[in-house]
Formats: structure tokens, C-alpha cells, sequence
């Protein structure tokens, strides 16, 4: 063989392998604590019936702004800069917004990357129905229907109403739903929908029981059900390509608090629960929504020849070369180290000549060392690295 030519390699991609398939996004390295969260409501009298909620997110450093649904002085945009971090729609009956905004400035939002929690209810517009249909979630096309469950609903001084249901099918995730088990059953009154089985983005974090079914309360089934069982999603959640945030619900009592302080028991069981599990089903969810967890970051990229320390602007066959990154995760107050064993570096060139497990200090280093290929060409360093609930990464250094 000729003597060895001048191996090019550019640095490029760095992801991590997940069940989500997202594209890359970058964020600030310092995290704000201090995000600006527009709420638009139906009746101004949500800011008090649902103040639990409002004041967890203001306890965590959210400046909320408050506005009714039709307010003409709404706009999430001015001079091509946003105004907001996150929007909270608690306006299922709203058939247009104020202001500058519709249905194509959220969704333009959420594309920019900005993170959104959606509310329907029995009475969802049609605005807050299509919403939910660009996100990848449909909701039960009879405007009539509730989620009904008769061996699922909680027990309650109303008998025969068995459209409170009382579920426990979480996702089982402890970074979208935090790490403390939740023990006592999340009531739901509202509409279920089905997800779009073309998006892969999105997700049940709640689901029906394989009793439920969705339809009229009001009236005998003359028909099947079009949504039964377990496809029933009662609070699903997005991670968009660009990693924004969406969470959607069928319901808006499920952030009151009135569910919030109630007792629950699940009809058939003999267990007893003082407090319902929402305030912590909903709180642990919208840490997660607006990014205090599962938020990664990835510093310090290099590659280099073992037994030195700059970083060389080409390669020969055959070199022995090491390469590291550091890799944290957002705590909700500061960066952490992360941990997995996961992470993979590919040396590519149309395909993978070098696929290598990266070994991880503990303290957010992952680092390896491999042989440069007996093969000439243009060659990139990358690593895809998505997984459940977390942000995708992806760099690129030449």
C-alpha cells in the first residue's frame, strides 16, 4: 500500500439514543429560573379556582401573566423577538384569541422552541381541537362525549356518575413524572383522545383503564364507542423535534383545586387516599414541560492524539486518538452531572468504521481512545445519542 495520506475528520453530531426521535436544539448554557409563562383563561375567576397550580409554578421562579382569551391587547411576538418562554391555554371554550395571536402564531411559538400546556374540556373549540391535532392528539369528534369508566371511576356522593374517573396508568418515567412514586390514583373529568399514529413524537402519560370508553353520559349508546380501553389517552405530552415541550389535557378541572385537595378511593378498592394524586401528577409533569428536568447539555467537545493536548486539524491511518465531552443535566436550580452508559461515539464515513461505548467518570466526563481506520477519506467524529424524556444534543465541530 502507498504510504499513508492525511486523513481529514470533521467533528460533527452529537445526539444520544432514545425512543424519541428529534432533531437537535440548542440552549443556553445558564438555565433561567425566571421564565415569562402568558396564561390565557376562559373567566378570569380560573386565576382562584385553580390557584394551587398558578402559585407552584410562581413558587418556582415563573413570572405568569394572566390574560383573558379574547384580550385584544394579546401578542406573543413584537419586533420579531418573543415575549414568552411557555403559554398555558386554560381557555377550552375560546373560538378565537385576541390580539395578534391564532392557531398558526402557536404553533409558530411552539416551532420556535417555546413550550406549551393545553387544556380542553367538554365544551373545546374547535380552535383548541385543531391545536391539539397539529400537536399530534385528537379528541373524541362527538363534542357530547366524556371519558366514562364504570369498573375505573372514583367513589363519590353522585352515584351513577361515572365520568370522574380514578387513574393510576402512569407513564413509567421518572423524568417525566419525578423519581417519588405516585401513590394515590389522579382523578379526571373530561374527553379523552387518541394519538396520531404517525407522530412518533407523542406520548400518554395518563391513560383509561381497559374499561373506559368515551361517549354521551346522557344518552344510551346507540352505537360502539369509537374510543375504548386503553388507546382512551386522558393527558398526553409532546417533545418536539426542536425539543419545545407540549402537554395536553382533557380536561381542565384536572388542575383545580378542587381535584387537587380531594379525597379519592378507585371503585373496588379498599384503598383510601385523604388528598387525590393531581397536585403532584401535575406538578411533577409541568417541571418536566418546562424543562427543570430532563434538560441536557453538552460542553468541552475534544478529540485529540493520545500523549498530547491540542486538538490537530487532521488525522494519519493508524493514529491512536482519544476524544471526551461533558455532559450535565439541569436540576431545576443548577447543572448536575449526568450519568448513563449509553452515550456512543461513532467515527463515520457513510457508515460507522469506529462504533465505541463512551465510560463516564461520574462527574459528567465521557471520554474513549480508538485506532484511526487503515481507510482514507473524509471522516466525522458523531455522536446520536436520544433517550426517553430527555433533550436531544446535538453539536458540530469541524
Amino acid at each position: 500500500m502507498a504510504a499513508p495520506k492525511s486523513v481529514a475528520v470533521f467533528f460533527a453530531v452529537l445526539n444520544l439514543i432514545s425512543l424519541l426521535p428529534f432533531i437537535a436544539f440548542s440552549f443556553s448554557p445558564d438555565q433561567p429560573t425566571d421564565r415569562k409563562i402568558l396564561v390565557l383563561l376562559d373567566d378570569l375567576s380560573l386565576k382562584s379556582s385553580h390557584s394551587i397550580f398558578f402559585n407552584t409554578l410562581q413558587s418556582r421562579g415563573f413570572d405568569l401573566d394572566f390574560k383573558l382569551a379574547d384580550d385584544p391587547s394579546i401578542a406573543v411576538k413584537r419586533y420579531g423577538q418573543y415575549l414568552y418562554d411557555g403559554l398555558v391555554l386554560f381557555s377550552p371554550s375560546a373560538d378565537r384569541f385576541g390580539g395578534s395571536l391564532n392557531i398558526e402564531g402557536v404553533l409558530d411559538f411552539v416551532d420556535s422552541g417555546h413550550d406549551l400546556i393545553l387544556a380542553g374540556d367538554s365544551n373545546a373549540s374547535d380552535l383548541i381541537r385543531n391545536i391539539a391535532a397539529e400537536c399530534g392528539v385528537e379528541f373524541d369528534e362527538d363534542t357530547s362525549a366524556m371519558v366514562i369508566d364504570h369498573a375505573g371511576y372514583a367513589v363519590s356522593e353522585t352515584e351513577g356518575d361515572h365520568t370522574l374517573i380514578a387513574s393510576d396508568e402512569f407513564i413509567q418515567s421518572d423524568v417525566i413524572l419525578g423519581s417519588k412514586k405516585l401513590e394515590a390514583p389522579v382523578l379526571f373529568k373530561g374527553i379523552g383522545h387518541s394519538l396520531n399514529p404517525e407522530n412518533s413524537l407523542v406520548l400518554k402519560v395518563l391513560s383509561a383503564s381497559s374499561s373506559a370508553y368515551s361517549a354521551n353520559p346522557t344518552s344510551k349508546l346507540s352505537n360502539p364507542p369509537s374510543l375504548t380501553g386503553t388507546s382512551i389517552s386522558l393527558v398526553s405530552v409532546v417533545q418536539a423535534r426542536n425539543n419545545a415541550r407540549i402537554m395536553i389535557s382533557g380536561s381542565l378541572g384536572l388542575f383545580s383545586n378542587r381535584l387537587f385537595r380531594s379525597g379519592v378511593q378507585k371503585i373496588g378498592s379498599l384503598n383510601k387516599y385523604e388528598k387525590s394524586g393531581n397536585e403532584q401528577f401535575v406538578t411533577e409533569l409541568s417541571k418536566w414541560i418546562f424543562h427543570e428536568r430532563g434538560h441536557l447539555k453538552a460542553v468541552h467537545l475534544k478529540h485529540n492524539k493520545i500523549g498530547e493536548t491540542e486538538e490537530p486539524s487532521i488525522y494519519r491511518i493508524n493514529d491512536d486518538l482519544e476524544f471526551s465531552v461533558e455532559i450535565f443535566e439541569w436540576s431545576g436550580t443548577s447543572w448536575v452531572p449526568y450519568v448513563a452508559n449509553d452515550v456512543q461515539v461513532q467515527f463515520y464515513m457513510m457508515s460507522p468504521y469506529v462504533l465505541k461505548t463512551l465510560s463516564t467518570n461520574q462527574k459528567g466526563l465521557y471520554h474513549t481512545s480508538f485506532k484511526v481506520p487503515d481507510v482514507y477519506g473524509v471522516f466525522q467524529f458523531k455522536i446520536e445519542y436520544q433517550r426517553l424524556g430527555y433533550t436531544t444534543l446535538s453539536l458540530s465541530k469541524q
